[in-house]
């Protein structure tokens, strides 16, 4: 009875530790887009009364939260019915990581003058502007944010199942669900924090001394932070995303394979830098691509409408 009892502790530990190393290998694949989550959710709150941005951010966390709720068994049930799925699901998030990234880069280059005015409208302006009614415009905005979120958790959990789909149920239980609490209150308490970075740094530039000096830094550094974030999520985005495409597309690892062999050889310190940097030309590479796809057909598609309005 007592050995039955150790066995089951035994068999619980194991099942832990493989839930927390293979939990830390999809934080790592899926970096990516935490960091794109977490300073495109910060971005989301910017223009909110300063009353408001924590409300806002505990709206959009529990909205985040639900979606998991909902992914989770998704995910599990598409691993256990249809696990031939997984791959090209792998790929399509790896390829539109990479899409997301040059969007990102070339979002003036790619959108009209009077798409830019509405997009930073429904961003900063629309709480600032005393016509439309704030508690609705909160409402617009929140669900906006759930919206995305739904979209960056999708592709993480995506990219987890990647990373134990061949583990038993049980630790891809833990492991979807510790990327999940992660996810949720791990990025939505530092935007919670970023958003309040300017309130933090005035109160302190009111006192004396050293906490002065550390206020001044902080609401100086803020804006920085934010640019830092974004600058950060979106190379993570190619690495992350080239990545992907590298392992799971065997044309493109054979490609740069004989790279990657020169260098091992040549200078083996070298071997885990060179492979990021290929996996971050392979995802702007592929970004480029499907931008450039997209861009052909929105070209084509006016033509259409008209051909088909004159018929």
């Amino acid at each position: 009875m007592a050995s039955g009892f150790f066995i089951l502790l035994d068999d619980i530990a194991t099942i832990l530790d493989d839930v927390s190393a293979m939990t830390k290998v999809a934080v790592q694949k899926t970096a990516g887009v935490l960091g794109d989550d977490l300073a495109l959710n910060a971005q989301q709150v910017s223009g909110v009364d300063a009353n408001r941005e924590l409300p806002i951010v505990f709206a959009v966390a529990k909205g985040s939260a639900l979606n998991k709720v909902v992914l989770i068994p998704v995910a599990l049930l598409l691993s256990y019915y249809f696990p031939k799925a997984i791959d090209p699901l792998m790929i399509f998030g790896g390829g539109f990581l990479c899409f997301e990234g040059v969007e990102k880069i070339l979002h003036k280059f790619l959108h009209s003058h009077d798409e830019e005015e509405e997009h930073k409208k429904s961003h900063h302006e629309i709480i600032a502007t005393p016509e439309i009614d704030v508690v609705q415009a909160e409402k617009t905005k929140i669900g906006g944010a759930i919206r995305t979120d739904f979209i960056l958790s999708a592709e993480i959990i995506v990219i987890s199942l990647g990373v134990v789909a061949e583990s038993p149920i049980v630790t891809q239980i833990g492991v979807l669900s510790a990327i999940g609490l992660v996810m949720t209150i791990g990025v939505y308490g530092l935007v919670a924090g970023i958003v309040k970075l300017d309130d933090v740094g005035m109160w302190l530039s009111r006192m004396k001394g050293m906490a002065r000096s550390i206020g001044s830094l902080i609401l100086q550094g803020a804006p920085y932070l934010m640019r830092g974030l974004s600058i950060a999520g979106t190379a993570a985005m190619f690495l992350v995303g080239g990545g992907i495409l590298v392992h799971k597309m065997k044309w493109i690892y054979h490609a740069i394979e004989p790279m990657l062999h020169s260098v091992e050889h040549s200078v083996p310190i070298l071997k885990t830098p060179t492979s990021m940097l290929l996996d971050g030309a392979v995802g702007i590479l592929i970004g480029l691509l499907v931008v450039l796809c997209i861009q052909l057909v929105k070209l084509f598609l006016p033509k259409s409408k008209s051909k088909a309005n004159a018929s």
